[in-house]
């Protein structure tokens, strides 16, 4: 399991904390993230109703969360089923500081 954030992470860490905050951060990806945690495995076509944009649109968007190394896909025929990659909730966790930390670090 990946440990929450601390304010004294290495730069690389911050990095990647930053990093996967900024791509969450849109709706549309949010949105999308959500529908894989609660329902696993969807074909895009399922998804475009979640998405609530062009289906060009999307496929950008369902792009940045796969480069992101948040969610998998593969090829059935025509479609694309996406799904939650492995440990992308825990690596979302540890992007965000526990109130603890906020707390401790606080003036």
């Amino acid at each position: 399991m990946v440990e929450s954030m601390t304010l004294e992470q290495s730069p690389p860490a911050q990095e990647l904390a930053v990093s996967t905050l900024a791509v969450v951060a849109d709706p549309v990806r949010w949105r999308l993230l959500a529908e894989l945690a609660r329902s696993g495995t969807r074909c895009v076509c399922d998804l475009q109703p979640v998405g609530q944009v062009a289906p060009n649109v999307l496929s950008y968007h369902l792009k940045v969360l796969r480069d992101a190394g948040l969610v998998t896909s593969a090829k059935r025929g025509r479609w694309v089923d996406y799904t939650l990659a492995s440990g992308a909730a825990d690596r979302l966790r540890a992007a965000l500081p526990t109130a603890d930390v906020l707390v401790a670090n606080s003036p």
